[in-house]
């Protein structure tokens, strides 16, 4: 074959799920048409201040929007859809493919963001084909997850077949009764499979995950024995476990009252598709909830990760408008804390126990199992599928490491397992697999406002460390305080008392007007004042006073007021200028 036919690489680019939890999405480019797999948020670290949710650098997408031919949705947890809305604003995608319950919950998502008009949303069942793009054909097969309707990919490109296994686990009694299809993924293995990408959050468990029925008859006893009101946390996108305390509720003649917006919205679209069979009258609202003996009462609430604005979290505040703990509730966390959520749950359990609550949690109790596979259940992937190459996705650096070396035991060549990274370029060739170059792969920060810019964060962070200094300064045409200068200390601890700080702060503003006014001001018929200059020169002087008297590096905030002048014009008089200053190399020093 000559140099101008040589077969092009497949290139398969990771933009967030790799070294963490959360956020998946990936890309496979092969020429110029691009399909994406998931697009998934990750939660805020405490440092985040005021970040609601994270999501991966979209960079590259944004400026290869030309070549995007469409996505296929997994399954429908939030660090697998959840960034979709925010990604569409930034770009188009043709279509977006998934299965029934995703592509619900996502189609709302999408309206409520006013992106809707920014793709189609195409619903797909097992075993269905569809053809993206020229260069790739996606096959969807079922598999079992948390959540209800989850499925693996095969992706059909002209080197072969690419199986992406999203989040999966081996539970060979699901309670839907929706069985992982072992038989197709084992016809792949027997043609061949040029490359697995497969999820690793359990890399480093031995054994199986038990099944979601496991779970069962604990949860069947701990209800029995509640004496008084029961409220049950878990993640409301855990739909089988959902079904699981809905059958239970029915068992025990208790009525359910559903509480927080995610959980309302997932059980709505659940019992829409038939994945929730109960009767209507199961549910109740808080206020008839209330009004019935604790007895029959089960709270159905979120907060399982300690969220700040999540509903048990406001009640362990006693925030919550409707629902107060009582002594004798028995609350049940049947969910395990995602690593860097463990803080904020534990808090949660301690200001609920202090209020005279049974609090019911651990893994001792068996009331969570994970939705993803451990070791036997990678063996059984990797031994149906038997691909050439290998790259372990969605974990953390130990769990991709530990992946690849059960991989390697299980007959991947090591030579043919990459361990990578967040932005980087695999190229995959018919003959070998590598990393090619990068892309960028940050992170983007998103409130209530929408994306948090880094110089935001910044603020935000020395806010939080070290507090603020505002001072407030009206000067006139002739370079003199109009009036003595408004000095204000937020957050800042010091030993130096703040009358000090304000004398200070004002003799340097004094001095700099008294000295140096020359340099700012001239008069030609009549007087021009640089005040941009004089700006920059004041806040430089009060950057390195409160550095040097207050050993600490607040965020100092000037803001400059000018009278009127009659010879200016009324667009330019009676200016205020609000600047703020960081420190910096120059300033801190």
């Amino acid at each position: 074959m000559s140099q101008t036919k040589k077969q092009s690489n497949l290139k398969i680019i990771p933009l967030g799920g790799l070294h963490e939890i959360g956020k998946n999405t990936c890309v496979l480019e092969y020429n110029d048409e691009i399909i994406l797999i998931d697009a998934g948020i990750a939660f805020p670290t405490e440092e985040m201040h005021g970040v609601n949710i994270v999501l991966p650098d979209m960079t590259y997408l944004r400026k290869n929007r030309h070549k995007i031919k469409g996505m296929i949705a997994t399954h429908g947890h939030e660090d697998h859809i959840g960034g979709i809305p925010y990604h569409l604003k930034q770009f188009d995608i043709p279509k977006i493919y998934g299965p029934k319950l995703a592509m619900s919950l996502l189609k709302d998502k999408l309206e409520e963001a006013g992106v809707s008009d920014r793709t189609k949303l195409q619903t797909v069942s097992p075993r269905e084909i569809v053809r993206i793009s020229p260069s790739f054909l996606v096959e969807f097969i079922r598999n079992t997850h948390s959540i209800a309707d989850s499925f693996t990919i095969a992706i059909h490109t002209p080197l072969g077949v690419v199986i992406h296994t999203g989040d999966f686990k081996v539970d060979h009694t699901p309670v839907d009764g929706e069985f992982f299809d072992f038989q197709k993924l084992a016809e792949h293995g027997e043609k061949g499979v040029l490359c697995l990408l497969s999820d690793s959050t359990n890399a480093e468990v031995p054994g199986s995950t038990p099944s979601e029925s496991s779970v069962y008859p604990n949860l069947d006893r701990i209800i029995a024995q509640a004496e008084a009101r029961l409220m049950i946390t878990t993640f409301a996108s855990s739909v089988h476990r959902v079904n699981i305390i809905l059958q239970l509720a029915q068992k025990h003649k208790r009525k359910v009252a559903v509480v927080g917006r995610s959980m309302l919205n997932v059980i709505a679209h659940a019992r829409e598709l038939g994945y929730l069979k109960c009767p209507d009258d199961l549910f109740v609202s808080l206020k008839a909830a209330n009004n019935l003996p604790d007895e029959q009462v089960l709270i159905l609430t979120t907060g399982s990760q300690g969220e700040p604005l999540a509903a048990l979290t406001r009640i362990s505040r006693g925030s919550h408008r409707h629902i107060k703990v009582r002594r004798g509730d028995t609350i049940v966390f049947s969910a395990n804390p995602i690593p860097g959520n463990t803080i904020a749950v534990v808090n949660t359990i301690d200001r609920l126990m202090m209020q005279g609550a049974k609090v019911i949690y651990g893994r001792h109790h068996g009331i969570h199992v994970s939705g993803h596979g451990c070791q036997e259940d990678h063996k059984l992937m990797l031994a149906l599928t038997r691909p050439k190459f290998f790259v372990p996705v969605h974990g953390e650096h130990r769990m991709l490491v530990k992946h690849a070396e059960t991989a390697y035991k299980m007959g991947v060549p090591a030579d043919n397992i990459v361990i990578i990274n967040n932005g980087d370029i695999v190229e995959v060739s018919e003959d070998s697999i590598g990393v090619a170059g990068t892309v960028p792969s940050g992170i983007e920060l998103v409130d209530q406002a929408g994306v948090v810019h880094e110089h935001v964060m910044e603020d935000r962070q020395q806010l939080a460390q070290d507090g603020v200094v505002t001072v407030a300064a009206a000067i006139s045409w002739e370079g003199k305080l109009l009036t003595s200068p408004e000095v204000d200390l937020r957050g800042v601890v010091s030993k130096v008392e703040y009358s000090l700080i304000k004398q200070l702060i004002i003799r340097a503003i004094e001095n700099i007007l008294e000295n140096r006014w020359n340099d700012f001001a001239s008069s030609n018929g009549k007087t021009e004042v640089d005040w941009d200059y004089l700006q920059d020169e004041i806040e430089n002087t009060l950057q390195r006073l409160v550095k040097r008297e207050l050993r600490s590096y607040p965020l100092v905030i000037f803001l400059l007021q000018t009278p009127e002048q009659p010879s200016r014009s009324e667009a330019t008089a009676n200016r205020k200028v609000y600047r703020r200053r960081r420190p910096t190399a120059s300033t801190a020093s």
